[in-house]
């Protein structure tokens, strides 16, 4: 994959309302809680969606569940180091979301492993996640670093970096175009290579209302990697926008 880094990329925005039943570091806690994102329809697409997004971050012994690593056991956890596998959401794109002719890529289910360092204050995460069920069916790599900020006794940020490596079956079941396809569709067969495929930053704010209940925040930006993948979604949004244009003067006239 030829890469080149876009300056435009993909806001993420995450409002929620967490409810802590012990300390956020505590080793078995329950956290819960409700909010809403507003995330692109597909990754490189302009046009946003908004979603329910639960807030949940489990621990009881072995047994974890959250957002990021999905639900499953973690059997190491020095404290410094931990491990484990799990099972995980893999979202794809709506029908309504792209272009005629192009299929939709339904959701689907990952296998995933990761391990997680702790030192100074920084958590680096590495995975990997096997799609095994609807999706790509490809493999995806990622690794994050994050250090949280404490502005106050209430107040903290936490910004993260992070990077995503995807194989090639996952970038052109994702991003391409086949050969049955691109009649339909009007665009030309498109296939691309293993490789990175983004980096993103993101910022949490949250502020604890009392020692239970918090507000979170959370703003950020995903740049694809390579020229290939950026002007493909580019291409693929403004010929959505323009069906989805055509129907609506459709319903109008």
């Amino acid at each position: 994959m030829n890469k080149l880094i876009k300056l435009s990329g993909e806001p993420l925005c995450v409002i929620g309302m967490i409810w802590f039943s012990a300390p956020a570091q505590a080793q078995d806690r329950v956290v819960l809680g409700a909010g809403v994102a507003v995330t692109p329809t597909y990754q490189g697409s302009d046009d946003y969606r908004v979603l329910p997004l639960p807030a949940i971050d489990i621990k009881k012994g072995w047994f974890f569940a959250n957002l990021r690593n999905g639900i499953g056991i973690e059997p190491i956890d020095t404290g410094v180091v931990s491990a484990g596998v799990s099972a995980v959401f893999v979202q794809g794109y709506r029908r309504r979301d792209i272009p005629v002719g192009i299929s939709k890529l339904s959701d689907g289910l990952g296998a995933r492993a990761h391990i997680n360092l702790r030192s100074s204050g920084l958590t680096g995460t590495l995975g990997v996640t096997k799609i095994i069920s609807g999706g790509t069916g490809g493999i995806i790599a990622d690794a994050s670093i994050s250090h949280p900020i404490l502005i106050s006794s209430k107040f903290s940020l936490t910004p993260t970096v992070a990077a995503t490596w995807a194989d090639r079956k996952h970038n052109d079941r994702y991003f391409g175009v086949d050969n049955l396809e691109a009649p339909a569709s009007g665009f030309s067969p498109f296939s691309t290579g293993a490789g990175f495929k983004d980096i993103s930053g993101t910022l949490t704010a949250t502020y604890r209302l009392t020692d239970r209940i918090a507000l979170s925040a959370t703003g950020g930006v995903t740049t694809l990697l390579g020229s290939g993948l950026t002007d493909q979604s580019q291409k693929m949004t403004v010929a959505a926008r323009a069906m989805a244009e055509k129907k609506a003067l459709g319903h109008r006239s």
